[in-house]
């Protein structure tokens, strides 16, 4: 059996080497981050069409639908991406980290072009992961997008944005949810 493809999809800004994304990266084989062309002003287009380029370039994709490990505005990507993309074929789970609401009013401009959120239910299996003292959004709003996505929700406790200043380490935690969507891909 052919091992499945994780694409690791950072948020706004990157994920620093510390970040369990980056962990994952150089620790987990067959774990590929997705570079975006600006990190700072990020366009959901362009990181849209971004993900499109990597997964139709990815000849293994053609047997074994890609795995998406999203943090923060890289979630984001994701319900944006599912909803418009006609290659939604090429992947067969998501795990979504963090969710942000980039309709809150103190966003700041450079994601204001993230609004409004997309809804739609995804189609494939995820998960989305939150944290209840998120500063970037608030618990019920996060549960909200995951019921629209149709997200199976895990609460995280207090984590903060489950990111560096978390102190998370390599998250063994989120590596358990991943192995979880891992096999339920390969039992259907």
């Amino acid at each position: 059996m052919k091992p499945t493809p994780v694409y690791l999809l950072p948020g706004w800004l990157n994920s620093d080497p510390a970040h369990w994304q980056s962990r994952w990266e150089h620790e987990l084989e067959g774990h590929i981050r997705i570079e975006q062309s600006d990190w700072d002003w990020p366009r959901r287009g362009d990181w849209m069409a971004r993900l499109d380029e990597v997964l139709l370039n990815d000849a293994r994709l053609q047997q074994t639908p890609a795995v998406l490990v999203a943090h923060s505005l890289g979630c984001q990507l994701v319900a944006s991406w599912a909803e418009h993309s006609q290659h939604r074929a090429l992947v067969g789970a998501a795990l979504l980290v963090a969710p942000p609401d980039t309709e809150r009013a103190d966003m700041p401009p450079q994601l204001h072009n993230w609004r409004p959120i997309r809804r739609t239910r995804l189609p494939f299996p995820s998960i989305a992961v939150v944290s209840s003292d998120d500063p970037f959004c608030a618990p019920e709003r996060a549960a909200q997008m995951a019921a629209d996505w149709g997200a199976e929700l895990v609460l995280a406790g207090p984590h903060g944005h489950l990111n560096t200043a978390s102190n998370l380490g390599d998250w063994p935690e989120g590596q358990v949810l991943l192995q979880d969507l891992l096999a339920r891909l390969r039992s259907e």
